[in-house]
């Protein structure tokens, strides 16, 4: 397993100070939100993914994969009841896969809440099947280009669209293609689920359909920083013989970027040294 970590926690700094300060910490690689590198990440030119793939490799990091792949730009949605914009978002994520490629990234987790809402005037239904049209849409290209396409369950705080692994276990089997998988994120498995995240990852992990895991606190800050257990998670992780990456994700910073990175690389650690010297 790789550790990764969400690089907007240090998106105060510029792109290669995240890669070097990261590798200082222990990371083996950063999991890039792509609004942190461009304003239209689709459209980021081609010198700039080289240059930024090179900071990574200078600093002896993997950009391990995207994330937040809709913010940037602006308008995108794949609920919208505009077709025109539900196609915009479809190519953008198309050109987002090519992104992943082009930075050396294996895995995209689409969570973007906001861009996939059920807008007022449309029915559930409606917008879940815009949903699996969307990921459908791209599945061929990341099949052809090697990466995992990843449905992010997320709390119904954030949205009222595929809210539990149950549900994006379906969205990935109507699709049923190799590249379109799911993922965990603990914040959201211990807000939206009714299973704990180590017995979920003993029931999807066996079945394939289980990718990636994002590790956060439900108090939205990094492992460690809350009343959030992890042992157990990574446990069921070891020995399921999970070969992913783990990606620090907090959203509340404490103290701040550099601190909160700071503290989850050495908690992380130690957990998956201490499981893996039990485990011998």
């Amino acid at each position: 397993m790789r550790l990764a970590l969400c690089n907007e926690v240090l998106r105060h700094r510029d792109f290669a100070s995240q890669c070097r300060y990261a590798a200082q910490l222990g990371y083996d690689g950063l999991e890039v939100a792509p609004f942190t590198l461009h304003d239209d990440p689709p459209a980021m030119p081609l010198a700039r993914r080289v240059e930024a793939r090179r900071a990574a490799n200078d600093a002896g990091l993997a950009i391990t994969g995207l994330h937040w792949l809709l913010v940037k730009p602006d308008g995108l949605s794949i609920t919208s009841p505009d077709a025109a914009v539900r196609a915009r978002t479809i190519d953008a994520m198309r050109r987002t896969v090519e992104l992943c490629v082009d930075l050396g990234g294996r895995y995209l987790v689409h969570g973007s809440p906001a861009q996939r809402r059920t807008p007022p005037g449309v029915e559930p239904s409606a917008a879940r099947a815009w949903i699996v049209e969307a990921f459908a849409a791209v599945a061929p290209l990341a099949e052809e280009a090697g990466v995992l396409y990843l449905v992010e369950p997320l709390p119904v705080d954030e949205t009222d669209q595929v809210n539990t692994l149950d549900e994006a276990a379906a969205l990935v089997q109507a699709i049923a293609s190799p590249a379109v998988a799911t993922m965990l994120d603990t914040k959201s498995a211990r807000l939206a689920e009714g299973a704990s995240a180590e017995d979920l990852v003993r029931r999807w992990l066996p079945a394939g359909l289980l990718r990636h895991v994002q590790l956060n606190d439900r108090n939205r800050r990094a492992p460690g920083q809350g009343r959030d257990r992890f042992d157990g998670v990574l446990r069921a992780l070891v020995d399921g013989g999970y070969d992913g990456d783990l990606a620090v994700e907090p959203f509340d910073y404490v103290p701040d970027g550099d601190g909160c990175a700071a503290f989850a690389a050495g908690y992380v650690r130690g957990l998956l040294h201490t499981l893996r010297q039990d485990k011998d």
